[in-house]
């Protein structure tokens, strides 16, 4: 038994928080955790035992657990009487406002199907996937409103304007007037709501073609805040933290959320998982990394998660320095590839705090792994250890498993993972086996404690006169030069060779970098195959969609003729 397994044992012995039980589902026996919660109206239930804590905060404006309650009771109310029913589908368009997680949890406390949607899409964009979800309500913000203008008639959808910013488009109703006088002694509509009932339907980020609606239970939501505390109390104890104190209560936590809501980083493992634990969350209207470490300090932060890259910024800003960042406990990263050298960088800036790093889809409701503290320390270029409820393998091109220690395609089976695609049956036998493992679409290797380390997506893999060049690994490899602020590692066509390296680099601002030293530089850490034959040099931020992930094929294509 390796250390690890002995750790894994204590947290989820009989009796523990993080005790498992094994349950049927859909024919198949997988782990769930005991003492997750049976459905987010639960939780919505739950959430009264808070009282007058602030739950939500944004800008001036203060939402406790009792109001966001009421609110939630009462919008419920209003949803039943515009006849929606268990299994509808409720289609939520706005930015990180208040109002969004009223209307997510009066949807899924009514046994609707929530539908975020990108805020960032375009008209067509969002009407595609109404379309497709067969949303009979829309409530969205009135940017999102008036991009859409009037919902056409054969759509057959009510919507409803939050916070309105000029004429509500015809036949829209206002927000607080559907709400109306919100009563504090407010209860939820009766309703049965069980775990295997559908709870959401987000849509993929559709880099490639149309995107997919993932299919969520309320199992597979609320599988995710426990096995975010699994795997924090796991890191914790992995760098020396005792048991008894890595499962006490925490002092109450405040997190700052600085990525959409409408992705499952932002809802299922910040907006839940701080719902859950009674804490306070700090709403960003946009991503500035000046504002952050304001609010970090403002409202005394002690948890911030968002993507790689804005942890990088944080890091590099001039106001780290002067803010009062004391309060912050833990900083994290998901959503997208973080480099090893970002542990390095968040260590120097910020010592003295717990960091970790995940990997997850949203095909696996969020966390699929955890790396945190001890864990994180030990080996940064990994995204951890499977949560404990949660089987992975790699497996080669026909599906047979790999060796320890070999590359192949990352498979995922457990509790987190979706029942299939709304609509596309082929597209779910496609991703997901009758067996219930979920292809990744990620190549990976599995060390000898069972840490996942993912080298690359499938299809951004290089391949250079028959040698595959992992474009994670170059890019880690980028990144240790102390010059560079953002790289992209891409394929670049070739005559000869098929593919030759390529690596676009972003330089730290003021610094000037010269392509040949670079490569000087990597040839010293990577096998010469590996080194970028083109190095682009780019001042300006990299594309990124509304998660934080890099548009790798819309910067490939800025530098790559043809």
């Amino acid at each position: 038994m390796t250390e690890l397994d002995a750790l894994r044992r204590s947290l989820t012995a009989p009796g523990m928080p993080f005790e498992m039980v094994e349950r049927d589902l859909g024919g198949r026996r997988v782990r769930t955790w005991r003492h997750a919660p049976e459905s987010l109206r639960a939780l919505v239930l739950d959430s009264r035992e808070f009282g007058d804590r602030d739950f939500i905060r944004y800008q001036e404006e203060r939402l406790s657990y009792a109001e966001h309650f009421a609110a939630v009771a009462t919008f419920a109310h209003r949803l039943a009487e515009r006849g929606v029913a268990p299994g509808d589908r409720v289609a939520l368009a706005m930015r990180n406002y208040p109002e969004w997680s009223v209307a997510f949890f009066a949807a899924a406390s009514l046994g609707a199907v929530a539908v975020p949607l990108n805020a960032w899409w375009t008209a067509g964009e969002l009407e595609f996937a109404l379309r497709d979800s067969g949303s009979s309500v829309l409530v969205a913000d009135g940017r999102r409103a008036e991009l859409l203008g009037a919902i056409p008639a054969d759509l057959g959808i009510d919507l409803v304007v939050v916070r309105p910013e000029g004429p509500l488009p015809a036949g829209a109703a206002d927000w607080d007037a559907v709400l109306g006088a919100i009563r504090a002694d407010a209860a939820l509509p009766d309703a049965e709501v069980g775990p295997d009932d559908l709870a959401t339907l987000f849509y993929t980020s559709g880099t490639t073609g149309r995107p997919k609606g993932a299919v969520g239970t309320h199992r597979n939501i609320c599988t995710n805040p426990v096995s975010v505390a699994y795997g924090a109390a796991l890191g914790a104890l992995r760098g020396g933290t005792p048991l008894a104190e890595a499962l006490a209560a925490q002092p109450e936590r405040t997190s700052l959320l600085p990525v959409p809501l409408f992705h499952a980083t932002g809802c299922h493992s910040v907006l839940v998982s701080t719902f859950r634990s009674g804490g306070a969350l700090v709403l960003m209207h946009k991503w500035d990394p000046a504002e952050a470490l304001r609010l970090v300090e403002r409202h005394r932060v002690t948890h911030f998660t968002g993507v790689p890259t804005q942890l990088w910024q944080m890091c590099a800003h001039p106001d780290l320095a002067t803010r009062d960042l004391s309060s912050l406990r833990t900083a994290g990263s998901g959503g997208a590839p973080a480099s090893p050298h970002l542990l390095t960088r968040m260590v120097a800036s910020m010592p003295d705090r717990g960091f970790s790093n995940g990997y997850g889809l949203t095909e696996t409701s969020s966390a699929t792994s955890i790396n945190a503290a001890g864990n994180y320390l030990a080996k940064p270029d990994s995204v951890g250890p499977p949560v404990a409820v949660v089987d992975v393998k790699v497996v080669d091109a026909v599906g047979e498993e790999v060796p320890t220690g070999g590359i192949g395609e990352l498979w995922i089976k457990g509790p987190n993972v979706v029942v299939g695609y709304w609509n596309r049956p082929d597209a779910t036998a496609e991703a997901i086996t009758p067996d219930g493992w979920l292809r990744s679409g990620d190549l990976a290797h599995l060390d000898d404690e069972g840490f996942i380390h993912v080298v690359d997506r499938a299809k951004d893999m290089v391949i250079r006169g028959g040698e595959n060049v992992y474009s994670a690994e170059v890019e880690a490899a980028v990144f240790e030069h102390p010059g560079v602020r953002d790289c992209a590692v891409v394929g670049v066509p070739h005559e000869e060779l098929g593919e030759e390296v390529g690596a676009v680099v972003q330089p730290e601002p003021g610094v000037e970098l010269d392509p040949e030293a670079l490569r000087r530089f990597l040839g010293e850490r990577i096998a010469a195959f590996k080194v970028p034959a083109h190095v682009w040099l780019r001042t300006e931020d990299f594309p990124r969609n509304a998660a934080g992930k890099l548009l790798k094929r819309a910067l490939r294509d800025e530098v790559v003729p043809g």
